[in-house]
């Protein structure tokens, strides 16, 4: 404990020279955030929180107001900012773990922060990790400031995004229970920069689609290779994932992804900028459909999509597989269960012997409404931080924490600070990095959203 509270302090001392708001308080607390390790497994995730609780704690808040929540060998930390109640309460999420990351694979050591070329690179330092960084500097900033708002604010930063998500559920249901009118994420959402640097749009998250895997399972009794029989388990599979690959799911649309296809399409030249408002026009136009579905960038916004992943099978060359299973990952568009995909899968299939059984699955949830109070406050937002550009609601094809908040009812926002090129998205991926000048935008754009929302 004595080590810790040393290193701690060192890591402290080393932002005491920045004040609050600053792009170098909030550089400071990203490249000592990087520093731990916080992957599943390692328990690196309450020293995390116990230094981010330490910076609020310098910033004015009190630690009574702040609670570590253990979960495992992860953790939870939870911030109440009290305001007048004037209005419901509201909350902002981010996540403190990330994804592992190999140090013989990176030119850098993954887990600290190296500042070069003007990016920060390490592991976390885009997901979530700057984001996170920048609600706290923000926080710290108004607190420090006296700036008093009118509806509680609580700060949800949760342990186990990357892999079983149970903190964020549990943090979910303590919003519930708090009153929480909306979430804004900071792990969704964000700007896009084009190769020049210049920012070129924003997307406002307002939709997910659910992550579900299906197991496709075919047993056979198998026996020697020299005396083939009717039935074999791996080539039944193996049909079974030829029409899987082939099955297409209804075209579907809903007012985010209306309105994301309708700005993409006045950036989109050429037939796929046609296709896109064909679409919109009529999305049951065939053409248009298979134009937006032959695109890797289009065809997860138009419905369900799902991709054989992975595929074992057989226990000896020279005997008849007893067993073959297929992976099938899924990404359902919002308002579609997880069991009615497994019976579209199984007509799909259309063969007895072929067993389709639901495996990991996250919660489904629908499409966020766009209150006009969020989106208004995220429009001044970006427009603050970066001038001439306007957000665009989006669907992720991916899932966050946001799922537990709208399954709960609460209407949920990704709302990320973060402009990048697309060449630097490296997120999950080697050498994941961010650039410094993105930080000074990212500030402004949370002042601005916090304050508007919550005065």
């Amino acid at each position: 404990m004595k080590i810790f509270a040393a290193a701690l302090s060192i890591l402290l001392a080393t932002s005491a020279a920045a004040a609050p708001g600053d792009a170098d308080f909030a550089r400071g607390l990203l490249k000592k955030g990087v520093a731990f390790d916080t992957v599943k497994g390692r328990g690196k995730v309450p020293a995390y929180a116990a230094f981010l609780k330490t910076t609020l704690v310098d910033g004015g808040f009190p630690a009574s107001d702040i609670a570590i929540e253990p979960v495992g060998e992860t953790a939870n930390l939870h911030l109440v900012w009290k305001g007048s109640g004037k209005k419901p309460p509201i909350a902002v999420a981010g996540h403190m773990d990330v994804v592992e990351a190999d140090p013989k694979d990176w030119i850098r050591n993954p887990f600290t922060a190296v500042e070069e070329g003007g990016y920060v690179f390490g592991r976390g330092a885009g997901d979530n990790k700057f984001d996170v960084s920048m609600v706290v500097a923000t926080l710290v900033a108004l607190k420090t400031e006296g700036f008093e708002p009118g509806r509680d604010i609580h700060l949800f930063l949760s342990g186990d995004e990357e892999t079983e998500g149970v903190t964020a559920d549990l943090q979910a249901k303590q919003a519930k229970a708090a009153g929480v009118e909306i979430l804004l994420n900071s792990d969704g959402g964000g700007g896009g920069l084009d190769a020049a640097g210049k920012p070129v749009g924003y997307s406002l998250s307002a939709a997910e689609k659910t992550y579900a895997d299906y197991q496709l399972t075919v047993v056979d009794p198998g026996g020697h290779s020299s005396r083939p029989t009717a039935t074999n388990a791996i080539a039944t599979l193996a049909a079974a994932t030829a029409r899987i690959a082939a099955y297409r799911f209804p075209a579907q649309i809903n007012e985010i992804t209306r309105a994301s296809l309708v700005a993409a399409a006045r950036e989109t030249p050429g037939k796929l900028g046609d296709a896109m408002r064909a679409f919109v026009a009529n999305p049951q136009d065939a053409a248009a459909i298979a134009v937006l579905r032959a695109d890797s960038g289009s065809v997860g916004q138009i419905g369900t999509t799902c991709v054989p992943t992975m595929v074992s099978g057989g226990h000896a060359p020279n005997a008849l597989p007893q067993k073959a299973v297929l992976t099938v990952n899924c990404r359902i568009f919002p308002g579609v269960t997880v069991a009615s995909v497994r019976a579209d899968l199984e007509r799909a299939v259309a063969d007895p012997l072929v067993k389709v059984a639901i495996g990991q699955e996250w919660v489904s949830t629908p499409a966020s409404p766009l209150r006009p109070d969020v989106t208004a406050a995220v429009a001044k937002a970006v427009a603050a931080a970066h001038p001439g550009i306007a957000p665009t609601p989006a669907m992720d094809a991916g899932a966050s924490d946001s799922v537990y908040y709208r399954a709960l009812g609460i209407p949920s926002y990704g709302v990320s600070g973060l402009f990048m090129k697309e060449s630097d998205a490296f997120a999950h991926g080697l050498n994941e990095r961010i650039p410094v000048a993105a930080i000074a935008p990212a500030l402004v754009h949370w002042r601005v959203l916090l304050t508007e929302l919550a005065r």
